[in-house]
């Protein structure tokens, strides 16, 4: 098979989205190099951010979001691609006419769940876009099982158009770091207690500012708060009123993040609401217990090596926090059962299941 990709964000984007594709395409050249994957993108980066395969770029003059949305197609013809995966919530505009078969996946849906949330204008966009590709894609992956209920219950889509296929995080959080090199990111950071992690972007969804009430209700002086993100109007309110022993960071680069969950005692990810919930697989990976929020797929990132809180119950989320920081033996069985539950979202595991939908089409 010869299979395209929508690789905008794979050579351009270095969080989530682009994250994910990189995993995807990253996984398929290393388990099924038998077929040919070409990565469509209206620039490349200077360093293809890490990617093996080349870009495949405009043979227009058009580039950009045009060529990207309409004109993409041509190219997909000349070059015999049978089928085009956006790996990004969208497909090219009348691909269901090209010949071409389609696939794309859906990351989450909570500009619709929680629109008080995004600008008028963003929604109105990522609608058009969003419901234009899950009604006219021959597959549609869904990367949670709460997303593709979001799916059909807000764009009416068959249950058996959807596939949930997971997905892992970047690989340097698989393997185990030094002591010296935590050790060295500790001071970096100036962490000289042992802490509580959470890795997030700031925004009301997200909820730091209730995981720092829970923090400072537990009153454990031996003990930080690290917050990671990027800088926000939220994070400034945070900043503003969080108590002693709350560090925020901005800003961390990626090659500090695995040391960074490693010398943690305990990862939090107290979001109300999400598509999946990278960090808490990231967490695993790094060998620390999760405490994490109810309410949507975040127990199906973390399966058993996770507690669950009421993320509006500030009362709930110290309690469940209480309980992992004093009990070794609970500590000790997240951890393990965490190593287990991750092993479903391994790249090779992933690959297999793509293919697979590849091939049905």
């Amino acid at each position: 098979m010869r299979i395209g990709f929508d690789a905008k964000r794979a050579f351009n984007n270095h969080t989530g989205l682009g994250n994910y594709s990189r995993f995807v395409i990253e996984a398929l050249l290393k388990y099924a190099p038998q077929h040919d994957y070409l990565a469509y993108t209206p620039k490349p980066s200077r360093d293809n951010n890490g990617l093996k395969l080349s870009p495949k770029l405009p043979t227009t003059l058009i580039g950009g979001g045009l060529w990207r949305s309409w004109l993409i197609i041509n190219d997909l013809k000349k070059d015999n691609v049978d089928i085009f995966h956006g790996l990004s919530n969208e497909i090219p505009l009348g691909i269901k006419k090209s010949g071409v078969k389609s696939v794309v996946t859906i990351h989450d849906l909570i500009f619709v769940r929680y629109p008080e949330l995004y600008p008028a204008i963003d929604r109105f966009f990522y609608q058009q876009k969003f419901r234009y590709a899950c009604q006219n894609a021959d597959a549609v992956v869904a990367v949670s099982q709460q997303t593709k209920e979001d799916i059909m219950e807000f764009y009416k889509i068959p249950s058996e158009r959807i596939r949930v296929i997971y997905q892992d995080c970047q690989s340097s959080f698989h393997q185990k770091a030094d002591n010296q090199s935590i050790l060295t990111v500790k001071s970096k950071y100036s962490l000289n207690k042992p802490y509580i992690i959470c890795v997030s972007s700031f925004s009301e969804r997200k909820n730091q500012k209730r995981l720092v009430e829970a923090f400072q209700q537990l009153g454990l002086d031996d003990y930080e708060l690290v917050l990671v993100g990027g800088k926000s109007k939220y994070a400034e309110e945070i900043a503003q009123t969080s108590p002693k022993y709350t560090n925020i960071l901005y800003g961390v680069p990626s090659a500090d993040l695995p040391a960074l969950y490693q010398g943690a005692s305990l990862c939090v990810y107290p979001s109300f609401f999400e598509g999946f919930g990278i960090p808490i697989v990231e967490a695993l990976h790094s060998g620390i217990p999760v405490v994490a929020a109810t309410g949507s797929c975040l127990e199906e990132a973390g399966g058993d090596g996770a507690l669950y809180a009421n993320p509006l119950n500030v009362n709930d989320l110290s309690d469940k926090i209480r309980q992992v920081l004093t009990n070794d033996t609970l500590r000790t069985n997240l951890i393990l059962k965490g190593k287990e539950h991750i092993k479903q979202f391994s790249s090779e595991n992933i690959s297999g299941q793509l293919i697979q939908l590849y091939k049905e089409l």
